[in-house]
């Protein structure tokens, strides 16, 4: 079974799960974002702020190819491009910190450490880029997928509560300070290579 992970651009948005493609829930502020749901520009709005950030800050997410065939998607970008992350009671995401938005796979690949390997790509992108730390909101209640990641499975993968809420806690994944984090990211990337190795296995996003 061929893994890969392939940086998000605006040839590949569309291999993202249909709903997530006009998704600005992180993109925009409430205000305008839902200003630009009832309009119908939001798969615009969401082409036009991953085009901003990819010519401004870098790559922004990566998708999750299967045998060639997508299964999953990762966001992040510095707070500064994420208005919506101002509306969390848990605010600001820190000044050193690049921002977790929100990551996916979808039904029938869950389960099979892919969301840990996801995490992990992203951590070694920003480190080679000389960041400090991922930070995420998360969702203390979570049920079913959103746009929000549970809190639980942030915690599974490494990352630690920075403030408390009991719906949308703050959590942090500090990227210098854990050591063994280089190691697990290469064997993570072995393993999407086709290395025969199982997977840990963690709980679903």
């Amino acid at each position: 079974m061929g893994r890969r992970l392939v940086p998000l651009t605006l040839d590949n948005l569309q291999d993202l799960p249909q709903r997530c493609r006009s998704c600005v829930f992180w993109e925009c502020d409430p205000v305008s974002g839902e200003a630009a749901v009832n309009a119908g520009t939001s798969a615009h709005e969401k082409e036009s702020w991953i085009s901003a950030v990819l010519l401004d800050w870098g790559s922004c997410g990566r998708v999750v190819y299967v045998d060639d065939v997508p299964v999953g998607f990762v966001l992040y970008a510095p707070p500064a491009y994420v208005p919506r992350s101002t509306a969390f009671p848990t605010s600001p995401v820190s000044p050193d910190a690049v921002q977790l938005m929100t990551a996916f796979i979808v039904p029938g690949y869950q389960g099979q450490g892919l969301g840990r390997v996801m995490v992990q790509t992203v951590a070694k992108d920003l480190l080679r880029r000389g960041f400090k730390a991922i930070e995420a909101f998360g969702d203390a209640r979570w049920k079913e997928p959103a746009c929000v990641l549970p809190a639980d499975h942030l915690l599974a993968v490494g990352f630690k509560t920075v403030r408390q809420h009991p719906t949308h806690p703050r959590l942090r994944l500090e990227l210098r300070t854990t050591l063994s984090w280089k190691e697990d990211v290469e064997m993570a990337l072995d393993r999407l290579l086709g290395a025969v190795q199982k997977e840990p296995v963690l709980r679903p996003l």
